[in-house]
């Protein structure tokens, strides 16, 4: 499993750390003075983040399907390179315009590479070690966010470089890092296990033989219809998956997007406000493998998901309720984003090892993310500025939504429990290899992980 780790889990983590840090970086150039240059006002800010979540909304599925045709290597270094050349030109826009088209083109270009990746993930490990690799995958944007405050602090002090402000190099640098790397990926990126070039015909043959014991024949040969889709998405449990995810997105980019102007109010200066972003995220990521060790450890997912949201939950209590005690808010955002950064890799890890077969996960996946997505949306309306310093309306959003994802995981793990005994009492029928296939994880012989 090692040399599958070394030949997987750095490109997809390395990509989406590149993808994340290009996609939050906006909050950070927010502090070295973006709004006053572009003279953003009202709800300007807000919208040019919404923006960027409308091709996540319609194109997640299109772009599973078109990743399946061309393969992860070449159209996850598509999607890189195209977001950024994307970030590059967002630090040359002059006005409210400018900015808000490259905030669309560059969620066009993101859009296929968080499902894809999970989608790619999938199609390598079975559903008892994957969680594991699920996260430290996801723990990537807890390192962007890390890294993205230190590197911040560092560009914000380039300000007035050959005429440029500090948050144009942000982007410029940034953008041109995410450009460079992805063009090599068109070359090293990993691909399907039918298609990897580093494997022998003897451990092609064994990597196959163990994912069909686990998830039964994944199909790479079959294509994905437009019949496909609607067949997939009649599911319950399928359409279960988006509102896991949605409830916890609005919390997560309620953060990303906003922390950094929570602790603003905290009255540190631009620099000390990009250095305190860090320790949060740190924590996150430990806490994450820490969660993700003990999930696979004891081969379940449901506990691990309603606890973190439960962490979630006290620290927005905490920011609700306490406004004089500074370093018991800090404290709080530890908790908001342990919490909702941990719980999230379970949630998406959890779904999509539980669908069976390239078609049924490339859909299931790309829904997931897509319709989970629209939390996105309602993040970036939820903390206004004339809401500051104490933005009680967007921590009562994030409770909310908070309390759907833990409800909506209830109800999943229940539909999947319920469906488990069922099939264990009903006689089982024998199958051919073409019903097996199209069948995934509708299969009778298949258990699905609680």
């Amino acid at each position: 499993m090692t040399r599958i780790d070394l030949h997987i889990l750095p490109f997809v983590s390395l990509l989406y750390l590149l993808a994340f840090l290009d996609r939050v970086n906006i909050a950070n150039a927010k502090s070295f003075g973006l709004t006053t240059d572009l003279n953003l006002g009202g709800v300007e800010y807000n919208t040019i983040l919404t923006i960027f979540f409308v091709p996540y909304i319609f194109f997640e599925i299109p772009s599973n399907m078109l990743l399946k045709k061309l393969s992860p290597r070449l159209w996850l270094s598509i999607c890189g390179i195209g977001f950024g050349m994307v970030m590059v030109f967002q630090g040359l826009t002059q006005n409210y315009s400018g900015i808000l088209v490259t905030r669309f083109f560059l969620g066009l270009f993101e859009c296929g590479m968080f499902p894809g990746c999970f989608y790619l993930l999938g199609m390598w490990y079975k559903r008892s070690e994957a969680q594991k690799r699920f996260t430290f995958f996801f723990c990537s944007t807890s390192l962007a966010g890390a890294f993205g405050g230190l590197l911040a602090s560092a560009i914000g002090k380039m300000d007035g470089v050959r005429g440029y402000s500090g948050w144009r190099w942000i982007f410029i640098i940034e953008g041109s890092l995410t450009f460079i790397i992805c063009v090599g990926f068109l070359f090293v990126f990993p691909t399907f296990p039918e298609d990897a070039k580093w494997l022998g015909e003897t451990e092609r043959a064994y990597i196959k033989a163990r994912l069909e014991a686990d998830l039964g024949k994944n199909a790479i040969e079959r294509k994905i219809t437009f019949h496909d889709t609607i067949t997939v998405l009649r599911d319950p449990k399928v359409l279960m998956g988006g509102f896991m995810y949605m409830g916890l997105v609005v919390p997560a980019y309620g953060y990303a997007y906003f922390s950094p102007a929570i602790l603003a109010t905290y009255k540190y200066n631009a620099i000390e406000t990009q250095l305190h972003s860090v320790p949060p995220w740190a924590a996150a990521f430990g806490f994450s493998m820490l969660i993700a060790a003990s999930s696979d450890l004891v081969r379940h997912r449901f506990a691990f998901t309603v606890g973190p949201i439960c962490i979630t939950l006290a620290g927005f209590a905490i920011l609700l309720n306490v406004h004089n005690n500074l370093h018991l808010q800090y404290a709080a955002l530890f908790l908001v984003c342990m919490g909702t950064y941990s719980a999230m890799p379970v949630i998406v890890c959890w779904y999509n090892m539980n669908l069976g077969g390239h078609h049924r996960r490339a859909i299931g996946s790309a829904w997931q993310i897509g319709f989970g997505n629209i939390g996105g949306i309602i993040a970036t309306y939820s903390f206004l500025a004339k809401d500051a310093p104490e933005y009680r309306p967007g921590i009562c959003i994030c409770i909310g939504f908070s309390c759907l994802s833990a409800v909506s995981c209830c109800l999943y793990a229940g539909l999947i429990a319920w469906e488990n005994r069922r099939r264990q009492k009903t006689v089982r029928q024998e199958l051919s290899d073409y019903e097996k296939t199209e069948l995934g994880d509708l299969n009778p012989a298949f258990r699905y992980m609680l």
